[in-house]
This record gives structure tokens, sequence and C-alpha cells, in this order.
């Protein structure tokens, strides 16, 4: 046997030794049970209030606004990535207000010039296209190919 093995064999064994006290303490007891998550999250997950309600709650009292979004270039998005967290809102429609994003920087969030950015998402430059007026004064952010009259 070569001289090196017998100083590496030990080392690799000490290795493989830690590695499986460390794995030991620091993967969770329900790591793997069902899948590769820790099963165990799931119940503390469910504990959780709810923030979100989706697309088809908002759909259900402003179904008009749905519709328009149906056939717009935004129908792939929830109404709460531009509205924010919406389960408050409807649980207590009268009380809780929803963002009505009405800044350039908002809508520059997505839509500003940036050339990493997809082509398929419209860039604008928010210095250059009409910079002293609110997108919203000219575009419906539910339909914004249709310009306000």
């Amino acid at each position: 046997m070569p001289p090196q093995l017998k100083t590496l064999i030990p080392l690799f064994a000490a290795f493989i030794l830690l590695f499986l006290i460390a794995r030991h303490f620091l993967v969770p007891v329900s790591f793997g049970e069902y899948g590769h998550y820790r099963f165990n999250s799931i119940a503390e997950n469910k504990d959780k209030p709810m923030k979100y309600a989706g697309k088809e709650t908002c759909a259900d009292c402003h179904d008009d606004r749905a519709n328009e979004l149906k056939t717009d270039v935004h129908a792939g998005l929830s109404c709460e990535t531009c509205h924010g967290p919406g389960q408050a809102h409807c649980d207590n429609p009268d009380s809780v207000k929803l963002i009505r994003p009405d800044q350039r920087a908002f809508c520059g969030t997505c839509h500003s010039f940036n050339p990493s950015r997809s082509k398929i998402i419209e860039q604008i430059d928010l210095k250059e296209h009409y910079a002293d007026k609110k997108c919203i004064e000219c575009h419906n952010p539910h339909l914004p190919w249709q310009l306000k009259e």
C-alpha cells in the first residue's frame, strides 16, 4: 500500500464520520418523510394567517375589472401583484383599502428600460416618456393598450 493512502484513508474516514454526526444534528427529524422537504413545515405554515386572497376571490366582487383584465397583457398577473395582499380587504371591504398605484415609479418597477429584461415586457424611459404625467392619466392599468381619452 502506498504511504500516502496510510494518511489519506484515516482522514477521509474522519471527514465522513464528522459529516454524518453534523448531518444527524442539523437535518430536521421530519425531513424526507414524504419528499425532499421538512414535513412538519406544512402544519407550521397552515397555522399562519392568510394574507393573499387570490385572483378568483377578487373577481367575485370586481367582475368588471376581472373581465377587462382577461383580454389584456397583464392577464397573467394576480391582482395582488399591484394592489398588495387582499385577504384583509376581502374579510372587511369597507374598512380595508388596497393599494391604488398611481406613481410612475410603481409602473417603472416592471416597465422601466432595462436591457437585461425580456423584450416581451414593454419598456419605456421614465425620464423621457411624458415625464410630467402619471401613467394612469393616459393608461388604464387593466387595459394599458387602450389610451384614455
